[in-house]
């Protein structure tokens, strides 16, 4: 187990289903107990949240730390049942607050407390304008980034937003701006141009304002305990500091996760990854970005067990 080394990573909004967490719920007070204090921290049912249809898992404030809560038990069973230090950790988006707090730099439910904050912030952020983001198949990132650019110059409001793998990139920006370059899009090539279902317009200029009271928050909340570096999504760089955390994290707000290039920058220092949440989204891009290295997810009692077994 030693010689394996090892990144653990959190995947970010989208993955988010009714039902995610019920496996650890049912079957460990440890999860339960994580389920409860988070809940009295923000004055969220968690079990009604997850378990009950509804329409709020799908409002940012409450994904966040939802998404968050569930990697963090994942990740806390797995500590549990295997003791491993990880080389590095690895978030989208969203993922890298829970990578910040798997690493010991944030307890969890301050962390839970923190996304809920910075749900609320990104959704006031996009409250007067009509945001969104599309995704974008078939295209290559320069292409993309190209279009994105020259539409700026013309006084739109579209930049790239997330390089996921190649040929799959989200782009984020005004509702409107984004479907009048839907036909820009394909006709320069793209399979698809999707919108999609959101009302905000995450990692670009247009979440300027939650910027400030987002960091004001995590310079409370953060330490400079960390087990092992984070990856930061905005430069592809490891960071160890509060004070790194701070500024690159507030900084993702506006600036496009680069997650298809970090996983690229970090391959040939592991072996292993672990993906610790609901719906496996991560391990899928990974079988592009990382197609040499093994990706595993750990979303539910039973594969905690199958990927403790795997790496025994």
């Amino acid at each position: 187990m030693d010689h394996k080394r090892i990144a653990m990573i959190f995947p970010g909004q989208g993955s988010q289903s009714i039902g995610m967490g019920k496996s650890f719920y049912e079957n460990s007070s440890v999860a339960r107990e994580m389920f409860e204090k988070a809940g009295e921290r923000i004055g969220v049912d968690f079990t009604k949240l997850l378990f009950e249809e509804n329409e709020q898992l799908d409002k940012t404030q409450y994904t966040q730390p939802a998404i968050l809560l569930i990697s963090l038990i994942a990740y806390r069973l797995f500590q549990d049942a295997m003791p491993t230090k990880p080389v590095m950790l690895l978030g989208h988006s969203l993922g890298e607050f829970s990578a910040l707090s798997a690493a010991g730099a944030i307890d969890y439910v301050d962390a839970v407390e923190l996304v809920h904050k910075r749900g609320a912030l990104m959704q006031s952020a996009c409250e007067e304008i009509d945001a969104g983001m599309m995704a974008i198949l078939g295209l290559d990132d320069n292409v993309v980034e190209e279009l994105c650019n020259t539409a700026n110059t013309a006084g739109k409001k579209v930049w790239p937003a997330n390089f996921n793998q190649n040929g799959q990139l989200v782009v984020a920006g005004l509702k409107a701006d984004l479907q009048s370059m839907e036909a820009t899009f394909k006709e320069a090539g793209a399979k698809r141009a999707l919108l999609l279902n959101m009302s905000i317009a995450s990692h670009c200029p247009l979440l300027s304002s939650a910027q400030e009271p987002l960091a004001q928050v995590m310079e409370k909340m953060v330490n400079d305990t960390f087990i092992a570096p984070v990856v930061s999504n905005v430069t592809m760089q490891k960071y160890a500091t509060k004070a790194e955390a701070v500024e690159l994290l507030k900084d993702q707000l506006v600036k496009p996760v680069r997650y298809k290039q970090s996983i690229e920058a970090i391959v040939n220092e592991i072996d292993v990854m672990i993906e610790f949440g609901n719906g496996a989204v991560l391990k899928g891009l990974n079988k592009r970005n990382a197609p040499n290295n093994e990706t595993y997810g750990i979303s539910d009692m039973e594969t905690l067990a199958k990927v403790c077994e795997a790496l025994k």
